[in-house]
């Protein structure tokens, strides 16, 4: 399942670019992470899936939020998701560098940190780095992986988008964590 803001929502190309899984896609525009936790239960749960892949987060800081808050969101989106299905592996697709968007760049670092460390505390989170890979030589942002808004992609885009992804979402084992009595 893939789920998040428009990134996702445009990507066209998701049944083509991961053949291998049955890819469905609820990306909606302008989301924010809080808006995936509020209708959890409307777009991700009846579907039941093993991974979500989930891109969320630039709308959050546009928007004013902290790298905290935004942290704090995916880990309540984490939570109420393996609430019902304690073994879905989530896959966070790293908040990526939009030349519209460059001026909240020292945000994104620190929410993309924020998180990757969040993901490495548990098996069943995965923290797909698909900012690094969207600069250049320069630093800057890659213009030719946006459209000609520099905010969403281009097929150029989600074709390193694709690459950097389809590793993460390999099946395999996952437990839940024993809980407390």
């Amino acid at each position: 399942l893939f789920i998040g803001s428009s990134s996702i929502r445009m990507w066209k190309t998701l049944a083509e670019d991961f053949p291998e899984h049955k890819a469905i896609n609820r990306g909606f525009g302008g989301s924010e992470i809080a808006d995936s936790v509020r209708y959890a239960d409307r777009i991700v749960l009846p579907y039941r899936p093993k991974i979500i892949a989930f891109y969320a987060g630039d709308n959050d800081l546009s928007k004013g939020k902290s790298p905290e808050q935004v942290l704090a969101d995916f880990k309540e989106f984490v939570a109420r998701v393996h609430s019902e299905l304690p073994k879905t592996k989530i896959v966070f697709i790293a908040i990526k560098p939009s030349p519209s968007r460059w001026k909240l760049k020292d945000r994104v670092v620190k929410a993309n940190a924020l998180i990757e460390q969040y993901c490495s505390t548990d098996k069943r989170l995965s923290y797909a780095d698909i900012y690094t890979p969207m600069l250049g030589a320069d630093g800057l942002p890659r213009r030719e992986l946006f459209i000609k808004d520099m905010l969403h992609l281009s097929p150029e885009g989600y074709d390193l988008w694709t690459s950097i992804v389809k590793p993460h979402l390999q099946v395999r084992k996952v437990t839940a964590p024993a809980t407390r009595r």
